[in-house]
């Protein structure tokens, strides 16, 4: 399919005097930030963002009004920096509505028809669910429900056991370890000093030389 020269001569301003990245992504709750770039003959002309799935249709959020001052519009800002010809857009405070095709686009045509169009760059814009953290587990929810169940509010034992399985395991492994393990190794420490002791008793020598000395019989003496 070939574009008849007319049409082709349309094209050709949009598709080379701006340019950018097909798509950027984002995360809800973050800021993203992209770059448009133009040519030199295009400094000065004002510059803006638009949504919709046409550049001839799209709704303007926010225009630079053919200056470098950071204009804004609620959550996006639009800025135009002259000696780089970059436009820079920021979307702050991300959210999932934000996704969906954009464009940026420079203002050269004051009167639009079916037949002019400004010179415009498609970016698509995705965004991604916000990352949610991994809950450390310790044994104090245990003990602070405990005491909620002694004090008699409405919590029931069946409820802790159910919400906090894993500190309910460290606990019981406390419990087990100091009333259970900790006697057993002493007792086992005992046993083996009882057999190491020393086998002989002091004094049993001399009681058993002054039990020979009574119980022997007597002897005569020479005449």
């Amino acid at each position: 399919m070939w574009l008849s020269p007319a049409l082709l001569l349309l094209c050709l301003p949009g598709c080379l005097s701006l340019w950018g990245p097909d798509s950027v992504t984002g995360t809800v709750g973050s800021s993203l930030s992209l770059q448009c770039h133009y040519g030199r003959a295009y400094k000065g002309y004002s510059k803006y963002w638009c949504r919709g799935q046409h550049d001839t249709d799209c709704h303007s959020i926010v225009e630079t009004k053919g200056g470098e001052k950071v204009e804004r519009y609620g959550r996006v800002s639009i800025r135009d920096s002259a000696d780089d010809l970059t436009i820079t857009v920021t979307i702050e405070n991300l959210s999932e509505d934000d996704a969906g095709s954009y464009w940026c686009k420079i203002q050269t045509i004051w009167i639009l028809d079916i037949f002019s169009r400004d010179p415009s760059f498609q970016v698509q814009v995705y965004v991604s669910p916000a990352a949610t953290p991994t809950p450390w587990v310790t044994t104090a929810p245990i003990t602070s429900a405990l005491l909620r169940v002694s004090s008699g509010q409405n919590d029931s034992i069946e409820d802790v056991l159910a919400s906090h399985p894993w500190s309910l395991l460290s606990s019981v492994h406390f419990l087990l370890l100091v009333f259970l393990k900790v006697p057993l190794l002493l007792s086992m420490l005992s046993a083996v000093l009882w057999v190491n002791r020393p086998q002989g008793a002091p004094g049993g020598g001399q009681r058993l030389l002054v039990w020979n000395l009574y119980s022997a019989p007597p002897q005569k003496c020479p005449a």
